[in-house]
Parts: C-alpha cells; structure tokens; sequence
C-alpha cells in the first residue's frame, strides 16, 4: 500500500534523483570522502612495506628485530611537495645527505634556528639544547619512536629516557653535573622546556617530554599556548607625544635596553601605567604580552614570554598579589612590568622589583580620546565631554569603538551621549552592594529654584570637569596627601529638591548617581562601619561616579564631650571621615534636613554648601506646572490658587500631582482642578496640618 501525498518517479527522473540524494545526504558524501581516505591509506601500505623485512611477519608491532632497526635508520623524513626537505630536517639539524648541520646559527639552518636561539637567549648549555633535541624527536619524526623504544629495551616506551639521553650525547650516567641538568630546579625544567615524567622509577629510566607549544614554536608556530588565548589583549597605543611625561619615558627606555628588569608602577587613575609601558616599549623597540591576571597559568606566561623573547606586563594585580609577583619576579631572564594602583608591599616578594609612580597625563585624557575617536569627535566639545571621566590604559579605545557603534546602531554620527554612555559602561562599579544606583533621566530644566542654588549646582558641576587643570596642571592642590575629590553638602527642608540636585548634576557630568544604603553601612561592632564606609570611598575613588550620602547627618554628625565608650567611638568614626573626606578623588554630595547636626569640621572641607529655600507661591506655581507637562488636563485648569493657599515644597507637590493624576486615571478621563485640589488636601494631612477651607482635621 502505497504511502499517501508521495509520488513515484518515472523511469527517466529515477536515477537522477538517486543522484541528488547522494549530494543532498550529508551521510553519503562523508562515506565518499572516506572512500578517497582509503585510496591513500592503501597507497602508503604499499609503499612501506616496500623494502620492509617485517612486512610478512605476523608478530609486527610487537617487537622490534636488528633487521627492522637498520631499515628504519635507512628510511628518510617525509619530503614537501615541493622537492624540499620537511622541518623534520631542519629540526634534527641535518640535510639531505645526512650531514650534520649542528645547531648553531652559523649553519645551514641561519636564522631559522631557533633552537639555537632559544638555548643563547635561556642561557642553556650545550648539553641542555643536545637533550632537548633529543626529547623533541620523536614529536617531529615519528620514526624515532620505534628506534627509541629499541634503545630502551621496551618497544612500549617511545620517549627518550633519561639514561638513553645522556647516551646519546655521549654523557657517562653516573656524571653527577650532567644528571644535575635534568634536575626540577635546572633550567631546562625550571623554564618549561622539559617534563622529567614517571617520577615513581629509577632516575635513568624516567621518560622525557617537551610541551607542545614549544614543538610548536620550534617548527615555526607562533600562536600564543591555548592556556592563555582567553587572558591575552593587545597593547594600548603609545600616548601621543605632548601627553606623555619625556623624560620619564627616556629613562624607562634606557632601563628596558639595558637588560631585563622588573618594575612595579603605582597609579593614580587606572590605566596611566600601562600606557606608560606602551609608549616605552614602542621607543625602546621591544614586543610585550600584555596579560590580564594570569592566576594558574605564569609558567605558561613566562615560557610564552622566553620563546617569543618578550617583554611581560600585567596591568592590573589580583586581590592577593603576592603569589603572583613572587612567581614572575622569580624569571630574571624575563622583563616583567607590573602596575596597579596599590602602593607596593614588601611582603610581597623578598626580591623587590623597581617601584616607580607613573606619571600622570598632562592632558587629564583628552588627547587619548582625540585619538581614538579620531574625526567622529569633531562633531561636539570633547574636551568638555570626557572631563568627568577618569578612564585610562585601553578603555578609552573600548569606550571610543563603544560610542560608533551605539551611534552607528541610532544610525547617525557619534555625539556627546555616545561618549558618555560608552565610558559610564568602561567605569565598571563594586559600589551596588552597599548602594543604591541611580541612572539619571533628569536635565537643568527639571530644576526649580532661585538664581543663587541654581548657580552653585552649576558651579559644583565646572569643579567636577576642571579639577585636573586647576588642581594639577596649575598645581592649586593643598597637598598633605589631599584627593582631588569635588565634596558638596546640600541642606533643606524635605523635599525641597536636593537629591532630584544632585541627579541633575550627575546628569550633567554624564555619570551615575550612587546613593549610600545607611543600613548597609552602619554597624553596631565596633570598627565595622569605618570598615564599610572605606570600601564605598576605595571603590568610588576608583570609579567615575556621583556618591551621594542621603540624610548625611546620621553618618557625618557633630562630635560630643566623651562620657562614655559610646561617645568615644562615635567620635572616632567622625575622625575617620575627616580624614577620608580629605584624601577622597571623587565626587560625593552630601544632603540634610538639619544643617546644624553636620560637624563644623566637614562644613570646612566641603567644597560648596548649598541652601535649599523653601519655594515661595512663584515657585511653587512654576512647581505645579512643571508637574503637569506631561499629563492629560482639562481645559483652563488653573494651578494658581493651589499654590497661594498650600505651602508644598517641590517633593510634596509632585506627590499632590501623582495623585491627581491617579484618580484621573481610574475614571478614563483628565486631571481636573478637584483632582489636584484632592491630592494638596491629602498632602496636608499627611504633614499633620490644618487643611485650608475645613473646620478641622
């Protein structure tokens, strides 16, 4: 019974589709490919079995007879199709004939052995590159195996032994120098190059292994070892001329050309250190691997560095680095260059490398962003733009490839919102576990106050973009280990808009607002909150961000006469602060409602401090129709009378307006004049104050 919807093909449309079914069918085309294999697989027989005089012995594979040994010392490396030799001959050092070229680079072999380079730049002994030769054969040839396995007795063990290696090299065993070189702390395995294996038997009888990536780099193969391909990224470019510090970059070339060093630069923004090293190198001619933390992986890093005659550079530490700097301080055949921006630790290495600080751009990073926005930052004031930030290293590139392709997703040029969302996303932030983040969605327009407020929020804003150039370049800083931070306190009745002030300058700056989470900060163990208000200040220097301190008085009040324990380590957390606030490098504000709870003594170092007035009717009118902008009202709605007779601040009003805007809403209509006096009313009550136009509560 034929199947159903299914046609037979005519006799003349069968074998066509026979045919197409074999092109279509992945299966069938795979089988045709092995078909091609087997061709060349039965070739190859034919061909060494040739001449073989075990090709008709049953027990072949199992053992190895002198017969067998002698053709197999007779059988040449396989040759390219070319007619040349394969770099099986240039890796054993012979030619076609058979002579020996050696692995000098004054042989055959010239320049292109790098065996011979590799021994000169390690430091290795004749001995050391005759071993590693032999250890690496039968991964170049493999008719090694089989004549390595007749030599050691075992036709199993297809390595060369150690015994069979100082044999070859005409080494008697008992040598205790010789036997020394094939030791863990010599240098062939103390720098990756052999793996003494089989620990568990005799030393002479102990296999020899030579890691892959060096076959490979031997043969030829410069692609970095696979353990390291997800921690590799490539160099920033050299800073341009008139940012980079000269004469430190002299010196730093000097060093570098005069042998290996290490050299640990301490940064004051993150990223100066590695640009410092990129623009050194770049003078000094040198090539680097420039490597995230490589954690498990420094032998891999440091061998990757000694094959490709590298220099090492890690720009940032992990949390525990002295296992880490201990490991690549222990290679002195290997530059390595460090930078972080935590101050050296003795501790961590008993070998202190070269501790320097890295100079800091003269331009604060402009010129860095000019080059790599290139013509797409002509298009609006990019100095102004990326003031605020204090990216560094290659994250202003990340952040300028970031900007074209947000603006080539809008689908236009790139513009000042490009930049500065691309380099919020580079300030990647720790500071969301014990805070609150904001986004801002705010501008000037949102805020509705008198000239004298309204001006110094615009001046705290310029503070916040010039402090490089005033504090820094025109050397205006007050020293004593004093940050560069930008401290602001506003202080106000509630809802007077201070924390909607300190949105609109963050909006301003292009940065996100943070707001401290006082429950995740004060602790009743005593040194605890210290403890956690240093890790917001450490994380907020390091980041570009706005840092708000929301009801600051619970935090930052006024210190009293000590009567007691509790008085005397609540004042020393007020002592704390002081000193935080004067080395802090960023921007926080500061709000309360009660102005004379905050110490004089931070009043004193605060930067600006802004009075937030209660608004009078004119304000509160212009309140009331900021408010409704955007919400559907009934026509010749007057807001006026509402804001002669309900004295509301800024956050009473909007919440009067939402409730308006809520009753509208459930009924399908508009906001109307009883909406908005019904949401004053409720507004007033919860003050707790006489409602006007009622007889009581």
């Amino acid at each position: 019974m034929s199947a159903p919807y299914v046609s037979t093909p005519g006799p003349k449309t069968a074998a066509a589709g026979a045919r197409q079914d074999a092109v279509d069918d992945p299966g069938i085309a795979l089988l045709a490919r092995l078909g091609g294999l087997r061709a060349r697989v039965s070739e190859l027989v034919e061909r060494r079995a040739a001449g073989d005089p075990t090709a008709d012995d049953p027990l072949r594979g199992l053992y190895l007879s002198d017969d067998a040994v002698r053709h197999l010392l007779r059988s040449r490396p396989a040759v390219t199709d070319d007619g040349t030799a394969s770099c099986t001959d240039a890796a054993l050092g012979t030619d076609r004939a058979g002579t020996g070229t050696g692995t000098g680079t004054d042989g055959a072999t010239g320049h292109a052995d790098r065996l011979a380079r590799l021994a000169a730049r390690a430091g290795l002994t004749e001995l050391d590159a005759a071993v590693l030769l032999i250890a690496l054969a039968p991964d170049v040839d493999r008719t090694f195996e089989p004549l390595y396995g007749y030599l050691n007795d075992d036709v199993s063990r297809r390595r060369a032994t150690v015994g069979l290696a100082l044999d070859l090299c005409g080494v008697p065993a008992h040598s205790a120098s010789a036997r020394a070189r094939l030791h863990a702390g010599a240098p062939l395995a103390a720098l990756g190059l052999l793996e003494v294996e089989d620990p568990e038997r005799p030393f002479l009888t102990r296999s020899l292994r030579v890691p892959d990536r060096l076959v490979g780099h031997l043969l030829g193969d410069d692609t970095p070892d696979t353990a390291l391909l997800g921690l590799l990224r490539p160099m920033p470019e050299p800073l341009p001329p008139a940012t980079a510090d000269e004469r430190f970059t002299h010196r730093l070339v000097t060093l570098l050309e005069s042998g290996t060093a290490t050299v640990y630069l301490r940064e004051q923004r993150e990223g100066d250190g590695l640009a410092a090293y990129a623009t050194a190198l770049r003078a000094a001619g040198l090539d680097a691997l420039c490597c995230a933390v490589p954690g498990e992986h420094v032998a891999e890093l440091l061998r990757e560095a000694r094959l490709s005659g590298r220099a090492v550079v890690v720009p940032a530490l992990p949390e525990r680095p002295g296992p880490l700097v201990r490991a690549l301080a222990a290679a002195p055949d290997v530059t390595v260059l460090l930078a972080d921006t935590r101050p050296y630790d003795p501790h961590w290495c008993p070998e202190d490398p070269l501790v320097l600080d890295a100079p800091v751009r003269r331009d604060g990073g402009t010129d860095a962003w000019r080059a790599a926005l290139g013509a797409d930052g002509a298009g609006f004031d990019l100095a102004a733009t990326v003031a605020p930030y204090r990216l560094g290293g290659d994250r202003v590139r990340r952040a300028a490839r970031a900007a074209r392709e947000l603006a080539a997703f809008d689908g236009g040029p790139v513009t000042a919102a490009h930049v500065r969302l691309a380099a919020r996303r580079q300030s990647v932030s720790g500071l969301e576990s014990r805070t609150r983040r904001i986004r801002p969605a705010v501008d000037w327009g949102d805020l509705v106050l008198p000239d004298g407020p309204l001006g110094q929020l615009r001046e705290l804003a310029l503070r916040a973009r010039h402090r490089e150039r005033v504090l820094g370049d025109w050397r205006l800083s007050a020293g004593g280990g004093r940050g560069r931070g930008v401290l602001g306190l506003f202080a106000g009745e509630s809802g007077t808009g201070k924390t909607l002030s300190a949105e609109v300058v963050a909006a301003d700056l292009g940065l996100d607002l943070y707001v401290v989470q006082l429950s995740s900060v004060v602790d009743k163990y005593v040194g605890e909150t210290e403890k956690n208000l240093e890790g917001i200040f450490t994380e907020a220097d390091r980041t570009d961000a706005v840092l708000l301190f929301d009801e600051a008085d619970a935090v930052f009040g006024k210190r009293s006469e000590v009567r007691g324990a509790h008085d005397r380590y609540a004042n020393m957390e007020s002592a704390y602060l002081l000193q935080r606030l004067e080395s802090f490098g960023g921007i926080a504000l500061l709000t309360t409602n009660l102005r004379a709870n905050i110490d004089e003594a931070f009043t004193r170092r605060l930067d600006l401090v802004v009075d937030f007035p209660f608004p009078d009717a004119g304000q509160r009118l212009a309140l009331w129709r900021h408010g409704l902008a955007h919400v559907p009202s009934a026509d010749g709605i007057d807001a006026a009378p509402l804001a002669r007779d309900f004295e509301l601040a800024g956050g009473s009003i909007r919440s009067a307006v939402v409730t308006a805007a809520y009753r509208a809403a459930g009924r399908g209509g508009e906001v109307t004049a009883d909406d908005l006096l019904e949401g004053a009313r409720r507004e007033y009550r919860k003050a707790g104050r006489l409602v006007p136009g009622e007889g009581g509560w």
